[in-house]
């Protein structure tokens, strides 16, 4: 069965951990990228055991290329997600573009 992990800063993932998912706390842009790769590619060649990786907003500016590498696989799929200080909208944009390219049209 696959699990749902949340990265990001302590404070902003914290209350995910009560809803059991796994969460990562990461204090850089290396770390995060570090975390991020093991979470998606955990062995060489095995699949990753998350189907979903929530990512804060605020972190995934400074790992964006690392988090595009992701962006037409299955899994996992990595997703954005407001952060403690809220959103840029970088989440809403994400979103809007995967539809976009569903759909074949902007719908909004």
């Amino acid at each position: 069965m696959y699990k749902i992990a949340v990265l990001g800063d302590r404070d902003s993932v914290l209350g995910f951990k009560a809803l059991g998912l796994d969460t990562y706390f990461v204090e850089s842009a290396d770390e995060a990228r570090r975390t991020l790769h093991r979470l998606a590619k955990p062995a060489a060649g095995a699949p990753s055991e998350y189907a979903i990786i929530y990512v804060t907003e605020q972190l995934s500016v400074d790992i964006a290329a690392d988090i595009a590498r992701y962006k037409t696989s299955v899994t996992p799929a990595v997703i954005l997600i407001p952060g403690k200080s809220g959103s840029l909208g970088l989440g809403t944009q994400a979103l809007q573009s995967a539809v976009e390219r569903a759909v074949g049209a902007d719908i909004g």
